[in-house]
């Protein structure tokens, strides 16, 4: 898998792709790199990527191994390994993820609280 920090993901690199036009409500439990284009609410909890498309709404909490956010999230992230907001991304919620692994791109939006752990999340 690519570092999506620096290269871009094709649709092929998903296992699964939530499309536009889904509005799921529930909770999502995933090993694989997932994407979200459409609306989810509720709960995601995931070993794999989680990458949420510009189009997409999130208003659940997450806990995964990286967390990409191009669109907008409403919901308290907890990464074991990287959060990455672009510069389309908006963020409201508390992030927790290990130290020095929280990027965030010119433009975007995050209003929230982070905690970085040394040595990873707990």
């Amino acid at each position: 898998m690519t570092d999506v920090h620096n290269d871009a993901l094709a649709d092929e690199d998903f296992d699964t792709i939530l499309s536009g036009d889904i509005d799921f409500s529930g909770t999502l439990n995933f090993d694989k790199p997932f994407l979200i284009r459409g609306k989810v609410s509720g709960i995601i909890d995931a070993k794999g990527l989680l990458v949420v498309d510009e189009s997409a709404l999130v208003e659940a909490d997450i806990s995964a191994s990286r967390v990409v956010i191009r669109g907008t999230v409403k919901g308290d992230i907890n990464a074991t390994e990287k959060v990455e907001i672009s510069a389309t991304g908006k963020l409201t919620g508390n992030v927790t993820a290990p130290e020095g692994r929280f990027f965030m791109e010119t433009g975007c939006t995050f209003n929230g609280k982070c905690t970085m752990l040394d040595g990873g999340v707990r």
